[in-house]
């Protein structure tokens, strides 16, 4: 007897964004129209505009790009379902890079759409404020081994923030450490991008963050998870609210371990990943962690509309 298979959906981070994400969405799915019309009410400014508009400098900044990222995927994921109807497959775990850890939580009906977006548009800004108290920055390392750049951070004192998939690792640090890093790999050959980063993101840089989003987190409603999320930190499922809360407030300090995040779901027989969101950045590293699994993109209504051919189901 063949064993049913599993899928996970899984939504991007910051840096997958651009603009003009969603317009289409908005004028072809009701669902995904009220989504957008309900952050916008939430958060009492434009935001659906900016998606769609921009400017991109505006866009871009740390407390818009969040939440406009955030009801995008949703959007997405509710247009999908709109849809398919019974034909999208229920998914076995739910899990997010980043801020898309967010996104999983409310496809895991952990938070409402208001709860989540005030939720980040807080975590921006308080992000963007703790990289000006203590500048910093964040570059990602690109074909070295982990060992490689654990000796790169030693020797500069950086920290890593993101391990993403084999050969792409992202490191944090303040101004005078990222030079010492970049003088560092340089010397070594070590190939290296610096990201456009308002902050030292995933580092003890951002404790300040912590503190003042702590209090925010715990006067925020949170639902227990119908589907378990896989946690960026722990890499392990989140199947209860004590464990997300503390999860949300690790994760603004701590490396961010997606490709383990992966690996994890893998174990689990998960065979299919549906990226639900802007962009294909994880579809990206995914074929890097694992070339057997298959990813899947729903990001636009082209997309979305081979769900009625069934051709986006997994098999």
């Amino acid at each position: 007897m063949t064993e049913p298979f599993k899928i996970a959906y899984i939504f991007p981070g910051q840096g997958s964004q651009k603009v003009g994400m969603g317009q289409d969405l908005y004028h072809s799915h009701s669902l995904a129209r009220e989504i957008f019309e309900e952050a916008d009410d939430a958060l009492g400014l434009p935001l659906s505009r900016l998606c769609f508009e921009g400017p991109d400098d505006e866009l871009t900044r740390t407390d818009n790009v969040q939440p406009a990222i955030l009801i995008t995927s949703v959007a997405c994921l509710k247009a999908a379902q709109e849809t398919a109807n019974d034909h999208l497959p229920s998914p076995t775990f739910v899990a997010g890079h980043s801020l898309g850890e967010y996104t999983a939580l409310v496809a895991a009906d952990v938070l409402s759409i208001t709860d989540a977006v005030r939720l980040v548009q807080h975590r921006g800004r308080l992000m963007h404020q703790a990289g000006q108290k203590k500048p910093g920055g964040m570059i990602a390392i690109l074909g070295a081994s982990k060992e490689d750049v654990e000796d790169l951070c030693l020797q500069s004192g950086c920290t890593i923030a993101n391990i993403n998939c084999p050969g792409q690792i992202v490191i944090s640090g303040g101004i005078d450490n990222l030079d010492k890093a970049n003088k560092l790999a340089k010397a070594k050959r070590i190939h290296q991008i610096p990201l456009r980063v308002s902050g030292a993101f995933h580092s003890s840089l951002m404790q300040s963050a912590v503190d003042e989003f702590g209090e925010i987190v715990s006067n925020t409603t949170f639902q227990q998870p119908t589907t378990p999320i896989v946690a960026n930190v722990t890499t392990q499922p989140l199947d209860n609210v004590a464990e997300i809360k503390e999860e949300l407030l690790n994760q603004l300090s701590n490396c961010i371990r997606w490709q383990h995040s992966v690996e994890y779901m893998a174990q689990e027989k998960v065979t299919t990943f549906y990226e639900i969101g802007p962009g294909k950045v994880l579809s990206g590293l995914i074929k890097r962690i694992n070339p057997a699994l298959r990813t899947l993109n729903i990001s636009s209504t082209e997309e979305i509309s081979r769900l009625k051919a069934n051709s986006l189901i997994a098999e």
